[in-house]
């Protein structure tokens, strides 16, 4: 049996404290229960136990209490002030308890830095890819989801443009979102002489690249223990799908549709006849070894955060790692959709364009054209 709130009895916002006062007295017991039992006093009047079904009751409350949201961004957008403040304003009003995170220090290779508490409903990032990368730290291992409104340059994870907050924030606030998972890279960095790995993770990719600019670096790869290659190299990336529409991009390797569970390998600049990128299944490892007689030690580099040196005799581990990331979607629209409009592909060939010109190319006529042209 469930029973409603009557909403003249959150008529006043003393009479709402109070109602809040004992919800957080029985969250602990409704937690993971999508009944909870609520003993309901308005101002000094007894007003029975009642039993509601969630998860949420509206009017700025849910099985936790008060809704809390966070907002990340970075400190130059938060002294420019409109967005931010339009942002949080609209939060409010929806009822939500916001915080403004601004500044997230890269913390230390290996560290996990505080996360957000489990109470949070949801993560507003407003920036660009590279503010997203950094809320993730504060989601990382739990279950809140993270939406992001583009103010950078690509966003590509970004859901919705500056222009849409309004109506992101809405959505929001009603629930109209669902959830897209995104893999996450686990690395084990065996160190010489070490009994045990330092561990750290990566949504987008991980780079292993040489100390010394001016010299390479000489590593060893191994797929499921087995060795694939070894050559002299700038370093290589391990990306995940999510990051192979970056670095991984630009370094020339394939662009992987974000449920696709898989992990790649490109080389940066080596020096050897067969070093193409290379994708593994989830269930495989990379092992990336820094050779004892390497001209350079290495450096890696967690998603442009987290880093640390890597003397010569150094193993790095990357599998799938067993947490995911959640992304909160507002549209419905496919990867490939967002991947034609973000890098605006030329989607129509140089032939067709010039055919809609009169079969002329930079003053050439094509000869399929030239009876048409004439």
């Amino acid at each position: 049996m469930t029973a409603d709130i009557p909403d003249s009895w959150l008529a006043s916002e003393t009479d709402l404290r109070r109602v809040r006062g004992f919800w957080h007295v029985f969250d602990a017991h409704c937690r993971f229960s999508f009944i909870c039992s609520i003993t309901l006093e308005v101002g000094d009047v007894f007003m029975g136990v009642f039993h509601r079904a969630f998860p949420f009751a509206g009017k700025g409350l849910t099985m936790f209490g008060t809704r809390h949201a966070v907002v990340v961004t970075h400190s130059r957008l938060r002294e420019s002030g409109t967005v931010v403040e339009e942002a949080v304003g609209q939060l409010t009003q929806a009822g939500f308890e916001v915080s403004i995170i601004d500044n997230i220090e890269a913390p230390d290779f290996g560290k996990q830095p505080p996360v957000v508490s489990e109470r949070t409903e949801i993560v507003v990032v407003l920036g660009g890819d590279g503010t997203i990368l950094r809320a993730a730290e504060l989601v990382h291992c739990t279950s809140v989801p993270i939406l992001g409104v583009n103010l950078g340059h690509v966003g590509f994870l970004a859901e919705f443009e500056s222009f849409q907050m309004s109506e992101a924030i809405r959505r929001v606030a009603e629930h109209d979102y669902s959830i897209d998972e995104r893999m996450i890279a686990h690395v084990d960095v065996w160190l010489p002489g070490a009994s045990e790995p330092i561990e750290d993770w990566a949504l987008n990719d991980i780079t292993l690249e040489r100390a010394d600019r001016g010299k390479m670096v000489e590593l060893s790869i191994r797929v499921d223990d087995v060795e694939m290659s070894s050559f002299g190299c700038d370093g290589v990336i391990v990306s995940t799908p999510t990051g192979s529409t970056a670095y991984a991009f630009s370094a020339g390797g394939p662009i992987m549709w974000p449920n696709v569970k898989a992990l790649q390998l490109v080389p940066l600049a080596a020096h050897a006849l067969f070093a193409r990128p290379l994708i593994i299944g989830s269930g495989s490892t990379f092992a990336i070894d820094i050779l004892e007689d390497s001209t350079s030690d290495g450096w890696i580099c967690c998603d442009g955060r987290r880093q640390c040196a890597l003397p010569r005799g150094t193993r790095v581990e990357v599998r799938e790692s067993k947490s995911t990331l959640r992304l909160a979607r507002l549209s419905g629209v496919p990867f490939t959709n967002r991947l034609v409009t973000k890098f605006d592909l030329p989607v129509v060939g140089w032939r067709e364009q010039a055919r809609k010109t009169g079969g002329v190319h930079h003053g050439h006529v094509f000869p399929e054209d030239k009876e048409t042209n004439e």
